[in-house]
């Protein structure tokens, strides 16, 4: 995650090959409730920074990333357009809808999320990422229906010299607390991943 870009724009033909790609992400049913909205406008990312709060994260010492990005894409999603999918025929379960023991319009809205932001790295770009939690009233300011919500906004282009994110210093689990081989507990035969 890079939170700091330089003042170069990203040319409108790279955005569309890194939505093209993030579209194209993984997707219950083939539903598609998973949508964007492209923001390169300069006052509309000044106020998308100003409802995250980008003030009082400038005032702890960091640069204004999320303004100074010259391309924002919102991630959205639509629980109704799975639910409606779902009640489809050939995907409604033995009550009509389909349970939903996991939220898979989340699970989709993660894939495509992390579809884009290998999409940015793979155009020589970076990406960073802040969830709509942060945010006072992103849905309105970007006038989005009321079935669809937002889940946050990826920010991407050319990097600049960053300031590391005290999180950075937890490091990593080791392998053998995340990867088990056939079994919980089990790190596998040989080397780890």
């Amino acid at each position: 995650m890079v939170r700091n870009y330089t003042a170069e724009p990203v040319a409108p033909e790279v955005v569309g090959r890194m939505l093209d790609a993030a579209r194209r992400s993984p997707s219950a049913g083939h539903s598609q409730g998973i949508s964007f909205v492209v923001v390169t406008d300069a006052a509309r990312r000044a106020e998308i920074a100003t409802r995250a709060g980008e003030d009082e994260y400038v005032a702890k010492g960091f640069e204004p990333w999320i303004s100074r990005a010259p391309v924002h894409v919102v991630v959205c999603v639509s629980e109704e357009t799975y639910r409606e999918r779902y009640r489809a025929p050939d995907k409604a379960g033995p009550e009509g809808e389909q349970s939903w023991p996991v939220p898979y319009w989340w699970v989709d809205a993660g894939a495509a999320l992390m579809t884009l932001l290998v999409a940015a790295v793979a155009e020589g770009l970076a990406a960073g990422f802040l969830g709509v939690h942060a945010f006072a009233d992103l849905e309105e300011l970007l006038g989005l229906p009321g079935d669809v919500a937002a889940v946050g906004v990826v920010t991407i282009g050319h990097p600049a010299p960053d300031r590391r994110s005290g999180s950075l210093d937890r490091g990593r689990k080791p392998v053998q607390r995340v990867v088990h081989h056939e079994h919980w507990g089990d790190p596998g035969p040989g080397p780890a991943v």
